[in-house]
């Protein structure tokens, strides 16, 4: 016994649950939780399964060719009860934090160095540490980690934009401190670190300590009598030394299993008179390493929770003996793995040359990854904020692509953001036989009538009863002569003709049921004379050059809207004809 294809019950069911199906998964619907629907309400079907496979096949295949505004369109008029349990909550709880309960108050900090703006691979440490911090109703620290001047040397610039980009992101800190503002701090405990035979000041050549280390072995610097090093440390302070003559190091155990934490460095000289900090000039000529002043701030401030890379694991060890010298309990760590986004450009020094250099025309190309990027292009805090609390603080490795901060980014975006129309790349379409004037009346958004409505005049002129459109190249590469095409939300009109430079099609009915039994291509249109000249911005920093229709010139700079068939796009500029950045799909 076969299946009735013909059977509306069943025929209804499919397109239901191939429908809902879609609109869950950004418009391609899957065939087996679509096959487990359809069994689940129509239990009888399972011995028969094989049956109904190719039946669902074929309606999985006409709804995926149909735009996800159109699928969404359906849902709402057919099924409105069954779209809205599809609503689901995507944003996940992060993990608790240990031992809360040890401390009066969760404080947590973030801890750039202003060496260039921020990008998406500082996301996880930004948005955990704050969200760790409002869980608990605890603070937030956003410290500038700037005692670099040589190597990594900190930009003026940049301390105001990581700023802008904290609040960007709704992760505003609630206390901000400058290290280089800390110098004094630093040097006091260095002193008494000296003074009490856990650190020295080291001599030694580079290369004769790192011979020596190796081997475990002190080297003669380390066993000198502390007031013999505190007037090495003096001397360090006053000039005597010269840059890479002398550093403070922290005394550890010579025998542990990772050189790299034997007698570690804690502060070193730098000839400021060549390399200048951009805060305190040349007033300073002894700065701490990272370990030194990130250790000693940590729990000065009182940082409870570290949240960071396990990238710092070695430097947690090193620290440890830091605190254990002061007699301090070290904060709790929490270590998450590596997380690589495919294709993101993420390296602060490449970033730096690349704008300076004219490579990148800004901190906000749209190549670059940086926050001010995404920014540009319409990309959501809250789609970051949700990629990172999916990632979470794990220890495993992760890899993502920029597709799944795109998915996230548009299910926020696609129950709030206005549709337009977009053409690119226009060809000229001539319809003939228009029987009358035909009013275009197009949703703002197709499941939220109450914002209003696009509306189009269709005046046919001449004796043809003629009118006049634009439509994209793209689509006119799949169009042939005697095909049957839909224009969104107007009507059904026959190919006749198909020319480099237009296109000519004839009237043939206006109902959306006609094209679905034709099985006609749905595609979008601006009308010629209500059109506005547009520019897309690619990721990839190319151009679309096309139209866009008349209703868009409402649209002012930071809207963020869906050009139909094309994606979502920030409008960055409405001056002379638009300028939009892309988003994505």
């Amino acid at each position: 016994m076969t299946v009735d294809v013909n059977n509306a019950e069943l025929e209804d069911l499919i397109w239901k649950s191939a429908l809902l199906n879609a609109v869950k998964h950004d418009g391609k619907a899957q065939l087996g939780p679509v096959i487990s629907k359809v069994l689940a309400e129509k239990p009888e079907l399972r011995s028969r399964v094989k049956e109904i496979i190719n039946v669902i096949n074929k309606i999985i295949q006409e709804v995926n060719t149909l735009p996800l505004t159109e699928q969404r369109k359906i849902v709402e008029e057919k099924w409105p009860e069954a779209l809205e349990k599809t609503r689901v909550d995507e944003e996940k709880r992060l993990p608790p934090l240990p031992n809360v309960d040890r401390y009066p108050m969760v404080i947590t900090r973030f801890s750039p160095n202003p060496d260039c703006v921020l990008h998406l691979g500082s996301a996880r440490a930004i948005i955990l540490s704050y969200e760790y911090a409002r869980m608990y109703k605890g603070k937030f620290i956003l410290r500038f980690e700037d005692t670099d001047p040589k190597l990594k040397k900190p930009t003026l610039e940049f301390y105001d934009r990581i700023r802008e980009d904290l609040e960007w992101l709704g992760c505003k800190p609630d206390e901000e401190y400058i290290q280089s503002d800390r110098l004094p701090i630093y040097y006091e405990y260095a002193e008494k670190l000296i003074a009490d035979g856990n650190a020295y000041v080291c001599t030694c050549k580079p290369q004769e300590f790192r011979e020596l280390v190796l081997a475990k072995k002190p080297c003669p610097c380390r066993n000198l009598p502390p007031e013999d090093n505190v007037e090495r440390w003096h001397r360090m302070l006053s000039g005597h030394y010269r840059e890479g003559e002398a550093v403070m190091r922290i005394k550890t155990d010579l025998n542990h299993p990772n050189p790299a934490v034997r007698d570690w460095p804690a502060l070193r000289i730098i000839d400021v008179e060549k390399n200048p900090h951009p805060r305190v000039g040349t007033k300073y000529n002894v700065w701490p390493l990272y370990n030194f002043a990130c250790g000693l701030d940590d729990h000065l401030m009182g940082v409870t929770h570290i949240i960071r890379g396990k990238e710092h694991m070695t430097n947690m060890v090193r620290q440890q003996y830091l605190y254990h010298h002061l007699g301090w309990q070290y904060p709790e760590a929490i270590h998450y793995g590596r997380l690589k986004i495919v294709g993101a450009f993420l390296s602060k020094s490449k970033i730096v040359q690349g704008v300076r250099s004219g490579v990148f025309k800004g901190w906000d190309d749209p190549r670059l990854a940086t926050f001010a990027a995404l920014r540009r292009r319409g990309i959501t805090p809250k789609a970051i904020k949700m990629l990172i609390f999916d990632v979470g603080p794990k220890s495993q490795d992760v890899v993502i692509s920029w597709e799944n901060l795109y998915a996230y980014n548009r299910k926020i975006l696609d129950p709030e953001v206005n549709r337009y129309f977009f053409v690119a790349d226009p060809v000229m379409l001539s319809v003939k036989g228009i029987p009358r004037p035909i009013h275009a009346r197009i949703r703002l958004h197709p499941q939220h009538p109450e914002r209003g409505f696009r509306e189009y005049a269709i005046k046919p002129e001449g004796a043809d009863n003629k009118a006049l459109f634009w439509i994209s190249k793209e689509d006119v590469e799949h169009i042939t002569p005697g095909v049957v095409v839909r224009l969104m939300e107007l009507f059904n009109l026959r190919i006749e003709r198909v020319g480099e430079h237009s296109i000519e099609a004839s009237f043939l009915s206006e109902t959306y049921e006609d094209a679905r039994k034709l099985k006609a291509p749905l595609i979008h249109w601006v009308p010629i004379n209500s059109s506005i000249s547009c520019k897309v911005i690619m990721p990839d920093s190319s151009v679309k050059e096309g139209v866009a229709e008349g209703a868009c010139r409402s649209l002012k700079p930071n809207h963020i809207v869906q050009f139909e068939r094309f994606g979502c796009v920030r409008i960055d500029s409405v001056a002379d004809g638009l300028i939009a950045y892309y988003a994505h799909k």
